[in-house]
């Protein structure tokens, strides 16, 4: 009574106390939302949500779009200069992507946010975005250049990959997969863009500086799109957190592809025969130095720039692709016999043999990974669901009205959810959530063509991946190579989610044993 009576006292002395806690009240049951939405709340905006769903963001903005039907306005605490509208919807994406295109330039915002990408391909607009994209086109498309990728992916796999699950198999070690086919693409991917074999793909996994620089870099480029803007210009100020594990990266990272560019310049020097050239991006950019304009440092940032970002384009996306594929299959032993049915109705030709005698010698050659239509489907199937770019970032330059109704602007930005895209029932249909390739076979068993604003793993419109073909090609190389060698057995208890990354990889790897199969 005694408590009683002095609370009823106080409230009585103070009695704007009272009318606030009311007002807090009456503002708490008109803004907890019920649907499923999250709650823009005056002055902190939609933070509380975010801070809750900090750990499943792709799940959360799945659940929330298919409660608000493909569509829904984040509103960010105040302070923060923009709100966010997050999508799902195709048509949204058709408009922004492809329809209005100009409209939805890349822009110094998105430039500040991928600041470590530079003047690549990503990051750039307009000439220079259209310079080397044309430069990259006119090398992915000679037949050269694609004559060496087939066969530097044979020999990796031969030489590399196959010995090291063979020594799985037989010491019955666990191993994350995860981090096999990155260890495997990065190598593929210098190949590629620096004409070097890094050598990571080795049975001792050793430890590389220029790919773990890579993997903080991505993930705190995510880090910038949840948080307010604010606490990023405070942490930049004080130097402290994310913005310090950044400037860190960023110098292992440069110095990495610094030294790789040289010694690029020095086997292109040394060479005797100049004549015959080498099939690499790198060496294909050296050599157009002139139509770049640029000399000194200017140009070893173009190279930087240049190089980065076709590493990330080439490393994550299919080692992501790659790991997510091996777990479903193995979630799915029906898909599996299927993949493995139709590999044994085309076997690799003997003239894809390496040096070695026997039929685990024998690689498919690019033409016989043509006519894996099963395959393909599979692989499109898991993309569908994992897409290894989960988000894209976009701003309207001038006020624009997205097909779903929604005002974009200075003051309103557009993210569009690829995860949740492939999650949509208005978009898949009921099954939605289920991994059947069938879907993308016609009744003939041929493959079933989907708009790319529907099947957003490539991107869609100008930005479309030039390397499409050749990711289908390496990911068909890779399941030719391992599924009928080994069966793959992930380890019990292992728990598979996303990791908050730029790039959907698994955030703590999937533990698997390898076990050769009869």
């Amino acid at each position: 009574m005694e408590v009683l009576s002095w609370l009823t006292g106080f409230l009585g002395r103070y009695p704007e106390l009272m009318v606030s806690f009311a007002c807090f009240l009456l503002l708490f049951h008109r803004l907890n939302r019920r649907d499923g939405l999250p709650t823009n709340w005056p002055v902190i905006g939609a933070i509380p949500a975010i801070t809750v769903n900090a750990g499943r963001v792709h799940e959360w903005v799945t659940e929330f779009l298919r409660a608000a039907g493909l569509s829904y306005v984040i509103k960010g605490p105040w302070g923060s200069p923009v709100d966010v509208i997050v999508t799902a919807d195709p048509a949204n994406v058709a408009h922004v992507f492809t329809a209005n295109f100009g409209n939805y330039p890349k822009g110094k915002e998105f430039a500040a946010l991928f600041d470590v990408l530079g003047d690549g391909i990503f990051n750039a607009d307009g000439a220079s975005w259209a310079f080397q994209r044309r430069k990259a086109h006119a090398l992915l498309s000679d037949a050269r250049f694609r004559a060496a990728v087939a066969e530097a992916t044979a020999g990796k796999l031969r030489r590399g990959l196959a010995p090291l699950l063979d020594g799985l198999a037989a010491s019955g070690a666990a191993v994350d997969l995860q981090d096999v086919f990155v260890r495997l693409t990065f190598d593929l991917t210098a190949m590629f863009v620096f004409g070097i074999d890094p050598g990571c793909l080795a049975a001792d996994f050793p430890f590389v500086p220029f790919a773990d620089a890579m993997d903080t870099i991505e993930e705190v480029l995510f880090y910038r799109h949840v948080t307010p803007v604010p606490w990023l210009k405070l942490q930049k100020y004080l130097k402290i957190g994310h913005n310090k594990r950044m400037k860190k990266a960023r110098r292992v990272l440069d110095e990495s592809i610094a030294e790789l560019i040289s010694l690029r310049r020095a086997r292109a020097a040394a060479a005797v025969d100049q004549s015959t050239g080498e099939a690499d991006l790198l060496t294909s950019y050296l050599a157009c130095q002139e139509e770049v304009g640029k000399s000194g440092a200017e140009f070893d940032k173009f190279l930087r720039d240049t190089t980065f970002n076709l590493m990330v384009a080439g490393r994550d996306t299919t080692s992501s692709a790659l790991t997510w594929f091996f777990w479903l299959v193995t979630k799915h032993p029906d898909v599996e016999a299927k993949i493995l049915d139709e590999l044994r109705s085309h076997p690799p030709s003997s003239s894809s043999s390496g040096t070695g005698a026997g039929d685990d010698d024998h690689y498919h050659t690019a033409v016989e990974l043509k006519q894996l239509v099963y395959l393909h489907a599979a692989l499109s199937e898991s993309l569908r669901l994992y897409p290894p770019v989960p988000f894209e970032h976009k701003a309207a330059a001038r006020p624009d009205t997205l097909p779903s109704g929604a005002a974009v602007g200075p003051t309103r930005r557009v993210i569009v959810s690829f995860y949740s895209m492939g999650r949509m029932e208005a978009v898949w249909g009921k099954d939605c959530l289920e991994f059947r390739p069938e879907r993308w076979l016609t009744p003939a068993g041929r493959l079933r063509h989907e708009p790319s604003c529907k099947f957003v793993a490539f991107n869609v419109g100008p930005r479309t991946c030039l390397g499409r073909d050749l990711a289908f090609a390496q990911m068909k190389a890779v399941v030719a190579a391992v599924l009928p060698r080994f069966r793959v057995e992930v380890d019990a208890g292992v728990v598979v989610r996303p990791k908050l990354s730029i790039i959907l990889h698994m955030k703590d790897g999937l533990k698997v044993r390898v076990h050769k199969r009869e």
